[in-house]
C-alpha cells in the first residue's frame, strides 16, 4: 500500500497531474473497509508534498463526469513510457485512474529528484493517522519496559499459509484445511503447489518452531524480550509452544494494549498491520520470517533512518541445516550456531548498493529480480555522512 501510494506521487510528478487521494482495496481476502485517512494523516500528506505534487481529496464536480481512461499501467516503467505513452493520453482525457499501483515504476534509472520524491513521499509525508501513532508509540514504550527488544514479522496467519501452499510442521488435518482454503480463494491463480520443493527453494515463511531455533543459534538469550508482528497464528497456542520453550517473553500488540484500547482498530487489518509496522521500524532487531511485502517495507524505513538492524534469513541455507537436525545428522549446538552466524554475517542490514538483477535474466524476469527501491534506498535517498554507531543487542 505504501509503496504503490508513493510512487504514484511520483508517476503524477512526471505527467504533470493532480493526485486524488486513492481508495483502499476493500475486497483483498481481510476485507478492510477503511478508508486513507482511517490509516494515513490526509492532511500531513497533502500539505508535506505541496510542493512537489498537487494533492486532492476527491475529483472536483466538474471532473466528475469528465472523460476518463482506466489504465494498467505496465510494471517496472520508466520515464519513456511515461513521459510518452501515459502523458499523451491528456490528449482525449481529463482523467487517468491507474488500476494498479504495484510495481508500476522502475526501481533503477530514473532521474535523482523522481528517487528523492518517493522517499520524501514515504518517509516523510506518508504518516500514519493520528490515532493510530498515537497507539503505536504506546506499544513501542510498553515493548521497551522489557529492555531492548526483537520484532519479529512471524508469517504464520492463515492466508499466508494457504496462499503458499506451505506445510512444514502442520498436521495433515491442517494442511487440508489451508488447501481448501486456497482453491476456493479465486483471485489466488495457484492451486497445485509442492510444499517440500516450494520450501527447499526457500519460498516458504520459517515456522515458529524455526525461528526459535534460529535466534538460538544466532545467540539471543531466552530472556531476550521478542514482539511477534503478526495476525493471528494459525493453530495459535500450539504451533507458539516451541518458540515460547525458547523465549518466554513473546509480546503482541494484543497482551500489551488492553481489548479496550485496541478496539478503534481491531476489525481494521491494514490499521492493525500498522500498529505492527510502527513497533517493527523501532525495534533494537527486526527478523522478518518470510521477505513479503510488510518485511520489505519495514526494512527500507529502517535502512533510510540509518541502517537499523536488519537479520534477513536465508531461508534456503537454512531449511537444509533444520532438516539435517530433524534426522539427527547435526546437532543444536556449537557447530550449528557457527554456521548460522557466518551465513548470516552480511545479512544484517549494513550500508550497501541496491542490488541489480540477477545476470542472465531478461524482459520482465530481469526487472523482477532486482531489489525493489523501497527495500533498499541507497544512494538515491541517504545522505553521505557518517552515521552513528548502532547499539546492537
Amino acid at each position: 500500500m505504501r509503496a504503490g501510494i508513493c510512487d504514484m506521487v511520483a508517476v503524477a510528478r512526471i505527467i504533470n497531474a493532480t493526485v486524488v487521494i486513492p481508495e483502499l482495496d476493500k475486497r483483498s481476502f481481510w476485507k478492510d473497509s477503511s478508508n486513507f485517512s482511517d490509516v494515513f494523516d490526509e492532511d500531513h500528506f497533502i500539505n508535506a508534498l505541496a510542493d512537489d505534487v498537487k494533492i486532492i481529496t476527491k475529483l472536483p464536480n466538474e471532473l466528475a463526469t469528465g472523460t476518463r481512461a482506466v489504465k494498467h499501467f505496465r510494471s517496472w516503467s520508466g520515464m519513456d513510457y511515461y513521459q510518452e505513452e501515459i502523458a499523451s493520453l491528456w490528449e482525449e482525457y481529463e482523467v487517468i485512474r491507474a488500476a494498479k499501483s504495484d510495481s508500476r515504476l522502475a526501481n533503477n534509472n530514473l532521474p535523482l529528484d523522481i528517487q528523492k520524491l518517493r522517499c520524501r513521499a514515504c518517509y516523510e509525508a506518508l504518516r500514519f493517522a493520528p490515532q493510530i501513532e498515537a497507539m503505536g508509540k504506546l506499544l513501542v514504550d510498553r515493548m521497551r519496559s522489557f529492555g531492548s527488544y526483537i520484532a519479529l514479522h512471524l508469517r504464520f496467519e492463515e492466508d499466508m499459509l494457504a496462499f503458499s501452499g506451505c506445510t512444514q510442521d502442520l498436521s495433515p488435518a491442517e494442511a487440508d484445511e489451508l488447501r481448501i482454503i486456497r482453491e476456493n480463494t479465486s483471485y489466488w491463480k495457484e492451486k497445485e503447489i509442492d510444499p517440500i520443493e516450494r520450501r527447499s527453494k526457500g519460498f516458504c515463511p520459517l515456522t515458529p518452531k524455526e525461528v526459535g531455533i534460529f535466534l538460538s543459534a544466532l545467540g539471543y538469550p531466552s530472556n531476550t524480550p521478542i514482539y511477534i508482528a503478526a495476525g493471528k497464528i494459525y493453530g495459535g497456542d500450539s504451533h507458539m509452544a516451541a518458540l515460547r520453550s525458547r523465549y518466554p517473553i513473546l509480546m503482541s500488540k494484543e497482551m500489551l494494549a488492553s481489548v479496550e484500547e485496541l478496539e478503534p482498530f481491531t476489525n481494521h487489518a491494514s490499521q492493525m498491520a500498522a500498529l505492527d509496522y510502527i513497533v517493527s521500524v523501532e525495534s533494537d532487531v527486526f527478523i522478518p520470517s518470510y521477505s513479503g511485502n510488510m518485511a520489505r517495507a519495514v526494512e527500507g524505513h529502517r535502512r533510510f533512518l540509518g541502517h537499523r538492524k536488519t537479520i534477513s534469513p536465508d531461508r534456503k541455507a537454512l531449511v537444509r541445516l533444520f532438516d539435517k537436525l530433524e534426522h539427527g545428522t547435526l546437532k543444536d549446538g556449537k557447530n550449528l550456531s557457527n554456521r548460522v552466524i557466518e551465513m548470516h554475517r552480511k545479512r544484517q542490514g549494513s550500508p550497501r548498493k541496491r542490488k541489480g538483477p540477477i545476470s542472465g535474466t531478461r524482459g520482465t524476469e530481469r526487472f523482477r529480480s532486482e531489489e525493489p527501491f523501497y527495500v533498499n534506498p541507497l544512494p538515491d535517498c541517504l545522505c553521505k555522512k557518517e552515521l552513528p554507531m548502532q547499539t546492537t543487542l
